[in-house]
């Protein structure tokens, strides 16, 4: 893979310290996961997210809230209905998950993999508060390279393949063009066939055009953009075009959640408009 492929990918860190504020300061993290920079960006960033939310009706944290808990609950699922007891979350950055189902589910094997300084970082904050042992740990992973210890083999080779598997990957897919997303998508999933059974879970916003706040989401979109240095393409135009993207990858079934009509089950004040971001549950 070209280098200029796989570097596209630091765009995603910056982005990782604003999320990981948001989750503290919605009770989902512990104060360890706080970084300055996440503080000062969110605090930045307050005045336009309330006027989007007051004037727009686009209320940026309850869209990230939505996606986030909308995951935890799948992953709850799996893990209590199915007995997954291995889980690998991708592009983990300063995600909680990982620290909150490990305390809830002692028998649970959780994987958290990253770029290496992220990993590096995510590992340090991890390690100082005495979280990471055998149950709990953090590798680094290039989800683009082809070849050597950073690879999608490399990492999915630690895991016992005949456990079942839950991977996860939460604020990574809209950061990049969708036919390189769908060659990790592809490639994933021929990891995922090794496993008796292999969830996948992830986000993505489409392109809902004929969204009544289709306009505001794309200003939002711009603005995401900007502040990661990259861009942020919106995938698909429909939960039919979804499902029809992820089987064309290799997955056997798909389903799509509006996590906006869940508000309520997830804890969250009720939606008041269309869903703009959807979870994707695919397992082959």
């Amino acid at each position: 893979m070209p280098e200029r492929v796989r570097a596209s990918s630091a765009h995603i860190s910056p982005s990782a310290h604003y999320t990981g504020y948001v989750w503290y300061r919605h009770q989902l993290a512990d104060a360890a996961f706080i970084t300055g920079f996440g503080r000062f960006v969110h605090a930045v960033l307050s005045p336009v997210t309330w006027a989007a939310r007051v004037g727009f009706g686009l209320d940026l944290e309850q869209l990230l809230l939505q996606r986030h808990l909308q995951i935890d609950a799948r992953l709850t699922a799996a893990i209590e209905q199915e007995g997954v007891c291995q889980v690998v979350e991708i592009a983990c950055g300063l995600s909680p998950r990982g620290r909150r189902f490990t305390a809830r589910y002692p028998q649970l094997r959780y994987i958290e993999a990253d770029l290496p300084m992220m990993a590096a970082r995510k590992r340090l904050l991890l390690g100082r508060e005495g979280w990471l042992g055998d149950q709990h740990q953090v590798r680094a992973v290039d989800i683009f390279a082809t070849e050597g210890k950073q690879r999608l083999g490399a990492l999915f080779a630690e895991l016992d393949h005949s456990k079942s598997v839950v991977v996860i990957t939460e604020g990574l897919v809209n950061y990049f063009e969708l036919a390189l997303i769908e060659s990790f998508w592809t490639r994933l999933a021929e990891q995922l066939r090794e496993f008796p059974r292999a969830i996948y879970l992830t986000e993505l916003y489409p392109d809902l055009r004929e969204h009544p706040r289709y306009r505001q989401l794309r200003w939002g979109v711009e603005l995401v953009g900007r502040l990661t240095r990259g861009n942020y393409p919106l995938h698909y135009r429909n939960d039919q075009a979804i499902v029809q993207g992820f089987k064309q990858c290799g997955f056997s079934q798909v389903t799509v959640f509006d996590p906006s009509r869940a508000s309520q089950a997830l804890g969250l004040a009720p939606s008041r408009g269309a869903g703009l971001v959807r979870v994707i549950e695919a397992s082959v």
